[in-house]
């Protein structure tokens, strides 16, 4: 694949992710239902949330909690008779509490209306007394579902929903309700209205309202909670230990001028959540709305970036993948993308935990990830796909564990060099002749099988098969692997070849098969050529040229004039001539040569039998 075909396809795997992510940011950021970009940012804000960890409360806000003891010391079904909760209410107003808030949903007049008034009485003596509250719609009415005492004797009402997204965790509350033109604000925002002496939350929209002078951010109408801590944060006493005047006589202090939150804790009441502190070990409702106060007092809510600050991250994101993965060293390229990658995230991590700001993470991050990680694939693949090329290039000429050796170069035109290589030049004698005899399929029944006999033998040794043209094979030993004992791996070819001749002739012979009697003559000589890859982009073949290449055709040539199925050049009898037993033929003056060549015989391996001469 060529360098510039290479580039358009990784620009256009870039572009492709980007477009993809900046889409997927868009819907995150104003589609009206979830999307998963928006599911996996609200995962790396908890675990924000998680790293930056229990954060320390001002105290001011204390939870009354009905648990499990409450529930066993009490010993009445739920939902307590309104008396006991007058009793508890009494007891938070002895301590001097400033704000009294009953999480406790009271439906309709109790079958007792002694308990409706004394708990509308206990409410009343209260310095400051919130409850929450339900609202039903009702054709050009709202109704409130608070039993008329006790609402004419609360100082603030308010709604408590809180929000679970898809994922099943509790991250926000919802920030009003409206009816018509009216608004009815969560009671947190009571709570935190009594206590600071404010007015009431004003300009409310699906995104902000106005409260204690400040604009509070909202998402899509909600109030994001900035958790203290899993449950327990929030300092915590059981109903039992206030009814008991345990917390009183321990410290006489304890709710003092504090916002005192009286609800349900115990797991059996099913007012708990997950939060993203306490996925498995859910958090009371109460202390959900008392973590929302406590963002209230101090007046730091946590924001997320504007939709715009997405964009620009996956943008920019991009801009620096493509600069990253252009690079061309693997080692570097992961070092940088980590680097990138772990800036990013600890940028984000300081901006959520001293400016409270969320900054989007995932799609930045998944596009610094997929903008290096696709390209590095593409040519990876790319590669591969190449190194198949010249695999498949290769093992027509070469043995396929040289080619594996050849590839690991990854440099093509490092194959193009001049080179001192033994060349072979093999020929059936009088093929041509014989050739005219045969019908065509009885051709390739003879040849194929020899063929393939010679060049199993040479792909043997190391050799490479230069070309076929008929009977006659030209190989070559020395590259593209460079092997100093060249010359040797050359003969040791050309005398297995002979004894591969005669077993094929033999297998012939047992299976019947008429063949004629095949004899063949081979040529080597080493020296310097030109070896390389010449052809055209339709065909294109690995070849050696020069006068060194011609000579081995000549001695090839000669077999027949000296009647011996081996000759070989002196250049090549000097480096095989303490492996094979030689004998000098003469000094021929061959075509192509001014001056004579000094021509051997190889008679055969040294200590072994000598090969046989043509009968």
């Amino acid at each position: 694949m060529s360098s510039n075909r290479r580039f358009s396809l990784r620009f256009i795997l870039l572009i492709g992710t980007a477009l993809v992510l900046l889409v997927l940011q868009v819907v995150a950021s104003f589609a009206s239902g979830r999307s998963p970009l928006q599911t996996l940012e609200f995962g790396a804000r908890d675990t924000m949330m998680r790293l930056r960890g229990v954060q320390p409360v001002s105290g001011e806000v204390v939870v009354i909690a009905i648990d499990d003891l409450a529930l066993k010391w009490v010993g009445v079904q739920w939902p307590w008779p309104r008396a006991y909760l007058a009793e508890i209410v009494d007891k938070v107003n002895v301590a001097g509490a400033k704000v009294v808030g009953l999480d406790i949903l009271l439906f309709e007049a109790s079958a007792d209306p002694s308990g409706d008034e004394a708990l509308a009485r206990a409410l009343e003596e209260s310095q400051n007394a919130v409850a929450v509250m339900q609202i039903f719609r009702q054709p050009g009415t709202v109704t409130l579902n608070l039993p008329r005492p006790i609402l004419n004797s609360l100082d603030g009402v308010g709604i408590t929903s809180l929000e679970s997204d898809e994922d099943a965790i509790t991250r926000s509350l919802q920030a009003y309700d409206t009816f018509g033109e009216d608004a009815y604000f969560n009671w947190a925002f009571e709570i935190a209205r009594l206590y600071l002496g404010v007015d009431a939350p004003a300009n409310w929209t699906s995104t902000s309202l106005t409260f204690n002078g400040q604009t509070v951010p909202l998402q899509r109408g909600d109030l994001i909670v900035d958790m203290a801590g899993p449950a327990g944060t929030i300092p915590t006493y059981s109903v039992t230990a206030l009814l008991e005047g345990d917390i009183l006589a321990q410290n006489p202090e304890a709710l003092r001028d504090k916002i005192v939150l009286v609800g349900p804790t115990s797991i059996t009441l099913k007012d708990v959540f997950p939060t993203p502190f306490s996925a498995k070990a859910p958090t009371p409702g109460v202390e959900i709305v008392a973590s929302a106060v406590e963002m209230m007092l101090r007046g730091s809510y946590l924001r997320e970036s504007p939709p715009w600050v997405g964009l620009l991250a996956i943008l920019l994101a991009a801009i620096l993948a493509a600069f990253i993965s252009r690079l061309q060293r693997p080692s570097l390229t992961l070092a940088l993308l980590g680097l990138a990658m772990a800036l990013y995230a600890l940028t984000g991590y300081l901006t959520f935990r001293f400016a409270r700001l969320y900054l989007p993470m995932v799609g930045p991050q998944l596009m610094l990830f997929l903008g290096v990680l696709l390209p590095t694939i593409e040519q990876a693949v790319s590669q591969e796909l190449e190194k198949r090329r010249v695999r498949n290039l290769f093992t027509r000429f070469i043995s396929p564990e040289m080619v594996d050796q050849l590839i690991a170069t990854q440099d093509i035109n490092s194959l193009n060099k001049r080179a001192n290589v033994s060349i072979l030049f093999s020929d059936i004698r009088g093929f041509t002749t014989l050739s005219e005899k045969l019908a065509p399929e009885e051709v390739v029944a003879l040849l194929n099988p020899y063929l393939e006999a010679m060049t199993g033998v040479i792909y043997q040794h190391g050799g490479t098969v230069d070309k076929y043209e008929g009977d006659a094979i030209i190989a070559f030993f020395g590259e593209p692997v460079s092997y100093p004992d060249h010359a040797r791996r050359a003969v040791r070819a050309a005398v297995d070849m002979r004894t591969a001749l005669d077993e094929l002739k033999a297998r012939w012979e047992r299976e019947g098969t008429p063949r004629p009697n095949l004899e063949m003559g081979i040529g080597i000589h080493s020296g310097e050529v030109f070896v390389g890859l010449l052809g055209s982009a339709q065909r294109i073949n690995y070849t050696v040229i020069g006068d060194a290449a011609n000579l081995a055709s000549r001695l090839q040539d000669l077999t027949k004039t000296y009647q011996w199925p081996i000759l070989i050049s002196e250049s090549a009898q000097r480096q095989v001539q303490d492996e094979f037993e030689t004998e000098f033929v003469d000094s021929v003056l061959v075509k192509g040569k001014s001056e004579p060549v000094r021509t051997y015989k190889v008679i055969g391996r040294k200590g072994a039998d000598p090969i046989k001469g043509w009968k």
